[in-house]
């Protein structure tokens, strides 16, 4: 256990497991994604971090003697500090931390608005390779019923920055967020979002609401949309059929394993297409054919 306060809950990638999560943001700045409740606690209203206290929990890690190879910048919404913080902290784990071989942080498609090419090309070789984007979904429509704040477009300004930058981009769908009314267009249009900017990793949850619903599904009535309703099984599969179907990849590592997920899918896009088509529409034709996680297992 590394030797830093966190201030509560800290969340991370599942693929961070390893890394040093150094909290230099509290909460996110943004906070307004209707399906989102991690940091509604009035302990996680959004605030930067001082950097001579990330300083000092650096050296506090480093006097721990703790293996450190990845460092996790959190928390929600790291990368909207700016540019010249971001320099900073990424200076500080190079000084303090020269083991380090990867930094990586969650990213808002909006972070990167007043931040160049050639700044995230800086902060690249400092040491930031990979961040995560929570995209959510390629449909307009969508993105306004859940209060995301982000269009197509400004995603898809975001990850060719991030790709003209040399850094790597890991981006979330959330399957099943536009109810079955929307279903079909969220997966075509998430799908050419990813075709456009042609991501380096692309993974799929369920949308899922550990504390109700209410709030989410209050948008579409605002809206006077059909009232929100979660995706059934099969209803999920035929969506990620679509999406699937829709993706014209080059070299996308491809996984749909978080807890959420009723199928487990992993390969790579495009080679591995037919493969995993052909496991989801098994999944449709024959219940029970392949094993599917059950409800007491997708606990997140």
């Amino acid at each position: 256990m590394y030797p830093i306060d966190y201030i509560e809950p800290v969340f991370r990638p599942p693929s961070e497991w390893k890394s040093l999560i150094l909290q230099v943001t509290n909460g996110c700045s943004w906070n307004k994604c209707s399906f989102c409740s991690m940091y509604e606690g009035e302990n996680k209203k959004f605030k930067p971090k001082q950097i001579d206290q990330i300083e000092k929990e650096i050296l506090s890690v480093v006097q721990s003697g703790l293996p450190t190879g990845r460092v996790f910048l959190a928390d929600g919404d790291a990368m909207m500090l700016p540019f010249n913080r971001l320099k900073q902290i990424l200076e500080l784990i190079k000084l303090h931390l020269p083991q380090v071989t990867r930094v990586s942080s969650y990213c808002l498609p909006r972070n990167l608005t007043n931040k160049t090419v050639e700044q995230l090309t800086e902060l690249r070789a400092l040491g930031l390779k990979l961040v995560y984007v929570g995209c959510e979904s390629g449909d307009d429509e969508v993105l306004k019923l859940i209060d995301k704040g982000e269009t197509y477009q400004s995603s898809v300004v975001a990850l060719n920055k991030i790709k003209q930058a040399g850094m790597k981009s890991s981006v979330m769908i959330l399957n099943g967020l536009g109810g079955p009314e929307f279903s079909e267009q969220h997966a075509i249009n998430s799908a050419r979002l990813m075709n456009e900017t042609q991501p380096d990793y692309l993974s799929t949850l369920v949308v899922s609401f550990p504390f109700g619903e209410e709030r989410f599904a209050a948008n579409f009535l605002k809206e006077n949309r059909q009232p929100y309703r979660q995706l059934r099984q099969q209803e999920l599969f035929k969506e990620m059929e679509i999406l699937l179907t829709t993706l014209e990849l080059e070299q996308t590592i491809f996984r749909s394993d978080h807890a959420s997920n009723y199928l487990v899918l992993k390969g790579t896009l495009g080679q591995d297409k037919a493969q995993l088509l052909a496991k989801v529409q098994l999944a449709q034709q024959q219940p029970g054919a392949i094993p599917l996680r059950q409800e007491w297992q997708r606990g997140l």
